[in-house]
């Protein structure tokens, strides 16, 4: 039985803008402390036969200017490595293309903030509709993944779809949800049109109708 407020409370999330050659970007940060060494934390992160037990199944070649490709989701080209400490990748789903950097932190006794930033062009539209819990929610379930999997309880693809399906699972994602939509407030977004568009993230992701 997973423990939801410990895992919502352990996460911090951010959202921001930066100005880009192509233009205004929106930037999500989320991160979260790890009872795993940086080395561990590190090979756990960029290992192509750990990554699996935690994320996606991964394919390619994880080197500095290799191209790698999550099975059923995203792709991309490893455009910066710096171990233990950091890497960045373009992160391409069909004709979209952001970016995203990992940053590894250590901390007091033998553990690691794990961080992630995610960069991308989102038009006003998309945004309004979904706000950022389209994108966090998933970084959220990677997140909470990874932590089962330093605890030694990794599961595979397929639990993973079959624990979606749990009221567990609905209650972690909308939970997450909310969190995304308070942080959407704090970035400056009208509070009615933050809810809404959390409502919607949070039923496109369970199932459920909008309240």
């Amino acid at each position: 039985m997973t423990d939801v407020t410990h895992e919502i409370s352990a996460v911090r999330r951010a959202l921001g803008r930066r100005t880009l050659p192509a233009g205004e970007a929106r930037v999500l940060t989320i991160s979260r402390v790890y009872d795993a060494t940086l080395d561990d934390m590190w090979d756990a992160c960029t290992n192509a036969e750990r990554i699996p037990r935690w994320f996606l199944p991964i394919s390619g070649d994880l080197r500095l200017g290799g191209r790698y490709q999550f099975e059923g989701n995203a792709g991309g080209v490893v455009e910066r490595c710096d171990p233990p400490k950091s890497f960045a990748a373009t992160w391409e789903m069909g004709d979209d293309v952001s970016w995203i950097e990992v940053r590894l932190h250590p901390v007091d006794d033998g553990r690691t903030r794990f961080e992630l930033e995610h960069v991308a062009h989102v038009d006003e539209e998309r945004w309004a509709q979904f706000g950022p819990g389209a994108v966090g929610i998933g970084w959220e379930m990677g997140l909470f993944g990874l932590g089962n999997h330093f605890k030694g309880s990794g599961i595979t693809p397929e639990q993973a779809a079959e624990w979606m399906a749990t009221e567990e699972a609905r209650q972690f994602i909308t939970r997450c949800s909310e969190q995304w939509v308070e942080a959407d407030i704090a970035a400056g977004t009208d509070e009615a049109q933050a809810r809404a568009a959390g409502a919607r993230t949070t039923a496109a992701y369970t199932g459920q109708p909008v309240e």
